[in-house]
């Protein structure tokens, strides 16, 4: 097979000795625009899982590779005159031109033709081989070329960086500097690379970086800043730049790129032409080497280069879409930094650590189980205010709003249930409630109740506007309290738009087939085509909402409620006040989000004069409607929570969607945590975070990270009452209260979680 690889660095030079070894006899041939011992890059960081592919794939180069790299186990964080060091994180890395080398000489030892200094304006030229690896880097001129056919997809990110190298040594760990500066805050990502050199990326937001005029400086200038900024890091040692070929700064913004497609006829992108990943995960070049063994097992492997190209592109897209999520989440977490810069030390550094989601708390104590013990213990103490002897994990510790202490930071979610009568919760309530609270949650709550018979969903909810209805709850209230340490939240709401619909095995949010009431809602719009047309709500609605509101929240008290919710989430009505997406008024009531906010907040002032003062008040949201540049969207859920904490809210419990049929979720693992995050950083309120949270590790990581406050699992709790008791076993916590009766169940598994441990040698 007759081979042109366009582009000579890591992918095409290690494409075609993949190749090479697999079949002697193919015709390989690469061409590189620079001369052999040119490059413009510092340091390449690689993982031992990527150095073990490479030597099943070609010992020879994989081992001279290894005998050139650097060695590291532990990340530094530099912040606020503290060092927080954390071990275990097992990180190597190679001169970028030292590999090149390697790679270089392998190719012409095994008779693979490269041809340096020649620049490849076409891919025509090569047409005519049997197959044309385009790896011709991120500025890839054949992608550009058949642009209509790959539909690359390129992201442009916020934040200015420059790649500098330094002798200065930081082979004792990966490091991270953050410097405040009259200018704004810059940081630092530095690693050994060899025995002399190490790699020294300096970023920093725009904004920054034009109050520093670095736009205006020369590479030399911009140097002599850098190195005056990170003076005592440097050790009198200088900063050096290899990109002064380039024209213009030497600054750049990290391009994202993914195409839609990877290959056309006989032609297959690869590496930056294909797909980039940022290079604070350090993963770019494994893609690439990864990469180029793929597709060499596929050629071979496969009975066409048609099916070669297929498996190669949907086995390797699910890897690259991985990477690129985590690098998603690790570049917004530096874009975003001085969100966390009130942190302390050591949430800064544990955020740090996690931001890509690629590392969790349990894989923190795998790496460095004595850091991240202190770590716990300092959660607890800024938590509880006293010094533990023992760390116990963060899901664990107490939280304190007001005059409710709860046990542990675990939350049973609000999820309809659809089985009262008359709004009258049943013995089916009874059995749902209590048995999640035995089950060791420190906060459950109930389902959204109605304040009126019209404000129901449908007409299995639950309401709490009569005598019967506050009977039935406070018999719940009472048992929780009589014999578990949890506490019980009441979620008060009106369905709006949103009500006399189905039940939810039935058709969701459907209206009922027979027997509709009247509903209202801030403007005369339906849910949906096939819903009933609600009434635009007058002002003397909007006092009788208000006032059964306020009943409502009466009864409740009595009732002996611990926490009481108002629902402005999810397209109910008060969401729909909220949302331009359903509020179309054009009174003091529509128009500007503070107008919108004016009769929800009206709501919320009403019914916290009668609830009394040692007890907390949280508000659902849905920061972001999911319909792009037209309904409520992070920015805006800020400025929401920042009225709201203003208003007395105790907690904001952050949700998103459900508001319009038009929404486009993105779903996934903690998918709603950012919001969360964002409110409780930006505006500085406590949160609970909710949205695909079912692991204890997930739990522990959004909590230690300063993610949210409390973390409320909806469907775990559905399949196990009893998920808190169970997650407490699994982790080894003893200190978790269970009930009497149910003891002789933990010793058993205390029991045979240690006797896994024995069998695994898990430790």
């Amino acid at each position: 097979m007759r081979v042109a690889c366009l582009g000579g660095g890591p992918a095409g030079l290690y494409f075609a000795i993949s190749m090479k070894v697999r079949n002697p006899d193919h015709e390989i041939v690469v061409i590189e625009r620079n001369r052999p011992y040119d490059t413009f890059g510092w340091g390449v960081v690689l993982s031992d899982e990527t150095l073990d592919n490479l030597a099943r794939n070609d010992a020879e180069s994989a081992a001279d590779i290894r005998a050139n790299f650097s060695y590291w186990d532990d990340v530094a964080v530099h912040y606020r005159d503290t060092v927080i060091r954390s071990g275990g994180h097992g990180f190597c890395g190679i001169g970028r031109r030292k590999l090149l080398n390697i790679l270089q000489d392998r190719a012409a030892a095994l008779g693979i033709e490269v041809q340096f200094e020649t620049e490849i304006d076409s891919v025509e030229p090569y047409r005519d081989y049997d197959l044309v690896i385009a790896c011709d880097g991120i500025n890839s001129k054949t992608r550009k070329t058949f642009e209509d056919v790959f539909k690359p997809d390129i992201d442009t990110r916020a934040c200015k960086f420059i790649w500098l190298g330094t002798k200065q040594k930081f082979d004792g760990a990966f490091t991270f500097i953050f410097e405040e500066t009259e200018h704004g805050w810059i940081w630092v990502h530095a690693y050994q690379f060899d025995s002399e050199t190490a790699t020294f990326i300096v970023e920093c937001s725009e904004q920054t970086w034009k109050n520093f005029g670095f736009d205006t400086m020369t590479t030399d200038e911009t140097i002599a800043t850098c190195e005056k900024v990170f003076e005592k890091y440097l050790g009198g040692h200088s900063l050096m730049s290899n990109a002064r070929h380039l024209r213009g700064s030497a600054w750049l913004n990290f391009n994202r790129v993914l195409c839609e497609t990877w290959s056309h006829e006989n032609i297959v992108l690869m590496g930056d032409a294909a797909a980039t990943a940022h290079f604070s995960i350090g993963s770019g070049t494994k893609l690439a080497l990864e990469s180029a063994i793929a597709l060499a097992d596929m050629v071979h492997s496969e009975p066409s280069l048609k099916d070669a190209f297929a498996r190669y592109e949907a086995d390797r897209r699910l890897e690259v879409l991985r990477l690129q999520s985590a690098a998603r989440n690790s570049t917004e977490w530096f874009e975003e930094v001085e969100r966390y810069l009130h942190l302390d030390p050591t949430q800064f550094a544990y955020s740090l650590l996690t931001r890509s989601q690629r590392i969790s708390h349990e894989n923190l104590r795998a790496r460095d189980a004595k850091w991240l013990a202190e770590a716990e213990k300092w959660f607890e103490k800024s938590a509880t205010g006293k010094a533990p002897e023992t760390a116990r994990p963060p899901m664990f510790v107490p939280f304190r709003l007001r005059g409710m202490e709860l046990m542990n930071r675990v939350v049973v979610s609000p999820m309809a249930q659809y089985k009262a009568v008359d709004g009258v919760p049943t013995d089916w309530h009874f059995t749902h409630y209590t048995s999640r609270a035995l089950g060791g949650a420190g906060l459950v709550y109930t389902e959204m109740t109605c304040v009126s018979p019209e404000g129901r969903i449908t007409p299995g909810c639950p309401g709490l506007y009569s005598d019967d209805q506050e009977a039935a709850w406070k018999r719940i209230v009472d048992f929780v309290h009589q014999e578990s340490p949890a506490k019980i939240a009441l979620q008060l709401g009106h369905s709006g738009p949103k009500g006399s619909t189905q039940v939810g095995w039935e058709e969701m949010d459907a209206p009922l087939k027979d027997g509709n009431w009247e509903i209202l809602s801030p403007t005369a719009q339906p849910w949906s085509s096939k819903n009933q047309t609600p009434k635009a709500m007058t002002r003397a609605d909007m006092d009788m909402v208000r006032d059964q509101f306020v009943a409502a929240a009466e009864r409740g008290n009595r009732a002996g409620f611990d926490l009481l919710e108002l629902h402005f989430a999810h397209g109910y009505l008060l969401s729909a006040f909220i949302t331009p997406l359903t509020n179309q008024r054009e009174d003091d009531y529509g128009g500007s989000l503070e107008n919108r906010m004016r009769f929800p907040l009206e709501i919320f002032h009403a019914v916290r004069k009668v609830w009394p003062d040692d007890k907390p008040m949280s508000v659902r949201i849905s920061a972001n409607d999911w319909v792009e540049g037209e309904g409520i969207g992070p920015d805006d859920a800020v400025e929401i929570a920042g009225m709201l904490k203003e208003a007395g809210v105790d907690i904001i419990d952050v949700s998103a969607g459900q508001t319009s049929k038009r929404a486009q979720p993105v779903y996934g693992r903690m998918f709603q945590t950012p919001f969360s995050d964002r409110i409780r950083n930006e505006a500085g309120i406590a949160t609970m975070a909710v949205g695909n949270i079912y692991e204890p590790d997930h739990l522990n990581s959004i909590l230690m990270a300063g993610r949210a406050d409390l973390c409320c699992l909806a469907r775990p709790h559905l399949a196990d009452p009893y998920w808190t008791l169970h997650a407490a076993a699994d982790l080894g916590y003893d200190m978790q209260d269970w009930p009497a009766p149910y003891q002789p169940g933990r010793d058993q598994l205390t029991r045979l979680a240690a006797r896994q441990d024995v069998m695994t040698g898990k430790v």
